[in-house]
């Protein structure tokens, strides 16, 4: 395989901020996410909460 250099126009286009943009949102979607199943479950004198994979939490 050979390389071939990027000329100075493509190498403008290149935004190196876009993966740690992407991972910041992730990052906020999964402690959202956290957040409900959380306030869910201690909300409740008694409650549960099934997720994928076969995980179960019980609060009694």
């Amino acid at each position: 395989m050979q390389r071939i250099p990027l000329r100075q126009a493509s190498l403008e286009g290149v935004r190196p901020g876009e993966a740690l943009s992407l991972g910041a949102i992730m990052a906020i979607l999964a402690i959202g996410i956290v957040v409900v199943v959380a306030y869910n479950l201690f909300k409740t004198n008694e409650g549960s909460v099934k997720l994928p994979g076969g995980f179960t939490f019980e609060w009694q």
